[in-house]
């Protein structure tokens, strides 16, 4: 008869205990501190970019609106007047998320959106030509 051992309800067995180590632990938290301030910085260059395509989209509404005006006051019994009369049936209110720093001038003005900002120039629209905004 062999002697029996006695049972303590742990095991101090090194090969049978399972979890991960304090040094396995910093790791990941390094490993995944470094993806998050990675992906941070893709993601605050993902949204200047948009705002700046944003920018881009309310210069060509401003275009558009006035290459419309000028084709509506061409057809129209009275034909091409002046610029000034165009650019005040222009509606210059691009949507949300856009300002002026001031109301637009006939020359220009600084258009906003968000936290980017873009001087733009007018040129006069002509009776050959609609005004154009740059």
């Amino acid at each position: 008869m062999q002697p029996t051992k006695r049972k303590t309800g742990k095991n101090h067995n090194a090969d049978t205990q399972k979890g991960f180590t304090l040094i396995e632990l910093l790791s990941i938290m390094v490993i995944m501190g470094i993806m998050v301030s990675v992906g941070a910085k893709k993601f605050d260059l993902l949204s200047d970019s948009a705002y700046i395509t944003a920018l881009k989209t309310g210069i060509r509404e401003l275009n558009t609106r006035e290459a419309m005006e000028w084709s509506k006051m061409k057809l129209s019994d009275t034909g091409y007047t002046n610029d000034a009369e165009i650019y005040s049936r222009v509606d210059k209110y691009i949507g949300q998320g856009y300002s002026w720093n001031t109301d637009p001038e006939i020359s220009g003005g600084r258009l906003h959106f968000r936290s980017l900002s873009i001087d733009l120039s007018r040129t006069s629209s002509t009776p050959t030509a609609p005004g154009s905004w740059k």
